[in-house]
């Protein structure tokens, strides 16, 4: 079966979801968002029948890739490391920053990772992925996952992998305790909460209106908002193109969707935040401000924090995926950081025997990371990361 016939390499939607779990970014709705992209690149492996997968994992065929943080290429050459190219077979997809292998409940992650991991393999080297990639013959393209959380490299290097994890990004999870948002503001301790409380008050005086949305009610005013953030900090953006991209994705979602809009008084738009509540979890998506019309009332935190925390703890949503930046402006609200990493599954990668240079690489790039912020050292979670530090 070609791996790239739709977004789930052939499987019914139905049945990949019904091992998606709490994890959004692996939905059959998302991977085919991804799919609209560039239709024929993106697919999935599975073990299994297509009927009754049993372990199953997105895959991108990268000719080449537009947004740099997942040009793998540019950031292992950047560290100092040796690369495979920037053109080869991706376990993940390219939305998201957050790449989950999936499995039936009756099936470890490790043993997950040990099916999968020659399937992956298998799949590099067919003619059908050099092609697509544009890669020069005559070997296997390289094979490289992006965005693994610390649980899926274990089982994947479990599984035989030999090359060492290079640490890409910090992600975030704020746990939403009981008690609603009271419940929230006391879990920050005193200090933080007293800034919480003042940031709402500002916002609140500001006299906003905020709407809640769905995205296909908002599109054009969050492609015009995002497209202001874009250009805030010097990236090209078209405001007709990103709404017709959250058109798409609105139509991949089927619903799903949900909007924060902030409004001033007159009815100008001025900020949004899209999010997907999912499964425990409530999924920060994205982002905009229009920046020269805001009126300096906290308006950023207000709008991608405090109201989908607010929301999430009236929902009994257990913790809110933050993503990846920003690390102390999470971590001061409650965040907890992960590590996500670069693994290559190539069977000769070219990393093969540098640990020591990896792991050189990857106490700098969590250094720079972390910087002097002590908020944010306290709030890393993994022990591999406490490690390198």
């Amino acid at each position: 079966m070609n791996s790239f016939v739709t977004a789930t390499g052939g499987i019914a939607p139905g049945s990949w979801d019904r091992l998606v779990g709490p994890h959004m970014y692996a939905s059959s709705g998302w991977l085919s968002f991804c799919h609209g992209d560039d239709p024929g690149r993106v697919g999935a492996v599975h073990t299994g029948s297509a009927d009754q997968p049993q372990a199953v994992m997105p895959v991108t065929a990268v000719r080449s890739m537009d947004n740099s943080f997942y040009q793998w290429h540019e950031h292992l050459t950047g560290l100092g490391l040796p690369s495979p190219g920037g053109k080869g077979l991706m376990a993940g997809q390219h939305r998201g920053y957050h790449t989950q292998l999936l499995h039936a409940p009756d099936l470890s992650h490790d043993e997950a990772a040990a099916a999968l991991l020659p399937e992956l393999r298998k799949l590099a080297a067919e003619p059908l992925v050099r092609e697509l990639t544009e890669a020069p013959a005559p070997d296997p393209v390289p094979c490289v996952a992006m965005y693994l959380d610390e649980r899926t490299v274990g089982a994947f290097r479990r599984a035989g992998v030999t090359a060492p994890p290079v640490l890409l990004q910090l992600e975030a999870w704020i746990p939403v305790p009981d008690g609603g948002w009271e419940g929230y503001l006391e879990s920050l301790g005193y200090k933080r909460s007293v800034r919480v409380r003042r940031d709402r008050r500002r916002f609140e005086e500001a006299g906003y209106r905020v709407e809640h949305l769905t995205l296909e009610e908002c599109c054009e005013e969050a492609g015009y908002l995002l497209a202001c953030t874009q250009h805030r900090y010097g990236h090209p953006a078209d405001a007709t193109v990103l709404a017709e991209s959250f058109e798409d994705q609105a139509r991949a979602m089927r619903g799903r969707t949900e909007v924060f809009l902030a409004r001033t008084a007159d009815g100008r738009p001025i900020g949004f935040c899209l999010y997907y509540v999912w499964g425990d979890s409530l999924y920060l998506r994205a982002a905009g401000f229009d920046y020269e019309h805001l009126a300096g009332a906290a308006e950023y935190f207000n709008v991608v924090y405090y109201l989908p925390l607010q929301q999430a703890s009236e929902r009994g949503v257990r913790r809110m995926h933050a993503g990846i930046e920003a690390a102390e402006a999470k971590a001061l609200r409650g965040g907890r950081l992960h590590g996500l990493w670069l693994l290559d599954l190539s069977e000769d990668s070219v990393l093969e025997g540098r640990d020591e240079q990896v792991a050189a690489a990857n106490a700098r790039t969590l250094r720079g990371l972390v910087g002097d912020s002590k908020t944010v050292a306290g709030a890393l979670a993994d022990p591999g990361l406490t490690e390198l530090l």
